[in-house]
């Protein structure tokens, strides 16, 4: 039996701190076929972006960090690899989009050059004009207009959306089999949102890519995820395809999530309703389940919530929440869908 594109088994992540453990990832299980997309989402804190850069290694430059479990990719596995197979992978079979590419980028060098520069690390036999042939052609496939041109103009010199188009083109580069997006519509108007996630997906299909969408954003998610993750506390809490996280809900946690979200049949003068509470500290996570503070139906499963980790279960639409499937239901149904 092959496995699938992408596996990760129990991934764990902990940073050392003067302050403590921050438990940042916890035993996080997913796959990913190729030419698919899976959407990770939460708040702020809840481990996606760690998760990320966990997948990337690039937690081992970090003195602090301890990465455990198993991460295959393409039937090889990257935890226990090399730095030296690590890095050959790094932006060529795999690669990121980050979220501020105004830091991600280097100031003192050309947009052009670097992306020129990714495509000669992977291919040393390139000469100069051959990469830079490459990085027009891409600045030219996500839409920069003047491609030759601005080929040579420094990163703060692109407004905020061509340099997400610049970022996604460095990370396009070399054709990955794997590309994660941290974030990548934050801080952009609408129009220019769209725009993105309409490029992701047009270069997913011609490129074949399996695609990670890291977000908060569930509208983002929902249009282009086939999968999604919910991530709290450093746990994944719900896993399941998108058409069901999205009409069947199970945990509390992500009916506060689409709850939360502003809805265009709804009348413009209905608040939007928050998940009450902070996410938990990393270091300090509550006994039991970590969500239980800010859960409303901690108190109606005998009291589990408070002293005991709920485990994921399920088989394709997983769950890891400690109330019965049918009491789940049955509160969804008759008290969270009228409001969704």
């Amino acid at each position: 039996m092959s496995r699938p594109f992408l596996e990760v088994k129990d991934l764990t992540v902990r940073f050392e701190t003067d302050d403590g453990i921050v438990q940042a990832v916890t035993e996080s299980n997913f796959t990913l076929e190729a030419g698919k997309t899976l959407g990770i989402v939460g708040e702020s804190g809840s481990g996606k972006s760690v998760t990320s850069l966990a997948l990337l290694g690039l937690h081992r430059t970090r003195s602090n960090a301890k990465v455990s479990g198993q991460i295959w990719l393409d039937d090889q596995e990257l935890v226990t690899a090399t730095n030296e197979d690590v890095r050959a992978l790094r932006g060529g079979k795999m690669a990121m989009i980050f979220q501020d590419p105004l830091s991600a980028m280097h100031p003192f060098f050309t947009v052009g050059s670097q992306i020129a520069e990714a495509y000669r690390v992977h291919h040393p036999g390139v000469n100069k004009k051959v990469a830079r042939e490459r990085a027009i052609d891409m600045l030219t496939r996500v839409g920069i207009p003047q491609p030759a041109r601005r080929y040579n103009d420094y990163a703060h010199q692109f407004s905020g959306g061509m340099r997400q188009r610049a970022m996604i083109a460095m990370a396009l580069v070399n054709d990955p089999k794997l590309l994660i997006a941290d974030e990548p519509t934050t801080a952009l108007d609408v129009t220019v949102q769209a725009q993105i996630l309409d490029l992701i997906r047009d270069l997913q299909e011609e490129f074949g890519s399996a695609v990670i969408m890291i977000t908060h954003d569930l509208g983002v998610v929902a249009e282009l995820a086939d999968d999604v993750l919910v991530m709290y506390g450093g746990k994944i809490i719900e896993r399941g395809p998108t058409i069901d996280l999205f009409q069947r809900p199970q945990h509390p946690y992500t009916w506060g999530l689409l709850g939360s979200m502003p809805r265009l049949d709804r009348d413009v003068r209905e608040r939007l309703i928050p998940v009450k509470g902070s996410p938990p500290s990393l270091i300090n996570l509550p006994e039991g389940c970590a969500f239980h503070p800010r859960c409303p139906y901690a108190g109606r499963n005998g009291n589990r919530s408070f002293t005991e980790i709920p485990v994921l279960r399920g088989g394709a639409h997983a769950v890891a929440c400690h109330l019965p499937a049918e009491e789940r239901t049955r509160l969804f149904e008759e008290e969270i869908a009228p409001n969704l």
